[in-house]
């Protein structure tokens, strides 16, 4: 997620955005977007380092330096190592002034899905709960369902739309049949939806949103496959459900299909967890970053546990807002 704008005598004259993996990038389509040359006094503002070597496409640095611009302003450095700082540093030798580091925090964080991909080389595992004050995850008997309120539950569906996959556990599947889409005002949109059920009890069980729906195709049931039975492989693909059957015996299960999510190129996994689950992704080091939504009221169900139970998890780059009278911690888990 890359902007780009262009700047005359303090006016902002063009912007640009890059849409998508091998699609011009943002500078590029700023350029584009102003027409013609830029003034003297132009300067170019990029939220992330401008590359230099050639890719899917060829290399911003070259572009910005035949356009003429002699002033670019830099958000974020390349967060991978091979190209970190190199783009600036081949402006500088060219004799453009760099200001770097402007709302620097900001523009990384446009980026976090991204920027774990590129330096860990696995998917981004970001946890999301949305609870009480007191942790619980599951309202009390005759309390509304939803933890939190409308506003809150819209953000929700906005990072659904960004990460690439969603995933719950078998028992989040039989338990509240998800729908795992993002709604919004453009309509609904299925990202890659996962169900984690090692046994495949999920098998045959028609009539599930995500076995049944119009994104079915994006459905995978991921288990071991030790487990799997021929029929209910056959029953799966009679659905247009993929499968993933991981090897091994279940004690490295989560690390698997991470393994198999980086072979895919899927770079983000929101995970929607239930409190049990989600003590286990904090305890034992699994969960990359986490989405805590808090209401302000206590008094959840009390046959329910904490989501948190098991020990001290700090954030890190820890960035909060709020939506009405919810609150979203969100942050790397240190």
């Amino acid at each position: 997620m890359v902007g780009a704008v262009i700047t005359e005598g303090g006016v902002i004259v063009a912007e640009g955005f890059h849409a998508a993996a091998g699609q011009p990038h943002a500078e590029v389509m700023a350029m584009r977007a102003l027409g013609r040359a830029p003034r003297a006094d132009a300067i170019l503002h990029v939220t992330l380092e401008p590359c230099c070597t050639h890719g899917r496409t060829p290399p911003c640095v070259d572009a910005i330096l035949q356009a003429g611009f002699r002033t670019v302003v830099v958000g974020a450095t390349d967060p991978n190592p091979a190209h970190a700082g190199k783009g600036i540093g081949r402006l500088r030798e060219a004799g453009v002034a760099v200001v770097e580091g402007v709302l620097r925090d900001e523009c990384t964080d446009l980026n976090f899905l991204f920027n774990h991909w590129i330096t860990a080389a696995r998917p981004l595992l970001a946890l999301k709960v949305a609870a009480t004050l007191d942790g619980k995850l599951v309202s009390a008997a005759g309390e509304p369902r939803a933890i939190t309120g409308p506003a809150a539950q819209a953000d929700v569906h906005r990072w659904r739309r960004l990460f690439p996959a969603i995933a719950v556990t078998a028992d989040t599947l039989l338990a509240d049949n998800p729908r795992l889409t993002a709604r919004d005002a453009d309509g609904e949109h299925a990202p890659v939806r996962f169900v984690l059920d090692r046994q495949f009890r999920s098998a045959g069980r028609a009539g599930l949103n995500l076995f049944t729906d119009a994104f079915r195709g994006r459905t995978i049931v991921v288990g071991l496959a030790s487990a799997v039975r021929a029929a209910d492989q056959a029953w799966f693909e009679a659905e247009g459900i993929q499968v993933w059957s991981l090897p091994g015996d279940g004690a490295d299960f989560l690390d698997a299909w991470a393994e198999r999510g980086a072979a895919e190129g899927i770079t983000g996994v929101l995970i929607e967890a239930g409190p049990r689950f989600a003590s286990v992704l904090l305890r034992e080091g699994v969960a990359d970053y986490l989405f805590a939504y808090i209401a302000p009221r206590l008094g959840g169900n009390p046959e329910s546990p904490a989501w948190f139970e098991g020990g001290a998890f700090p954030l890190v780059a820890e960035t909060t807002s709020l939506f009405g009278q919810d609150a979203l911690f969100r942050g790397y888990l240190g």
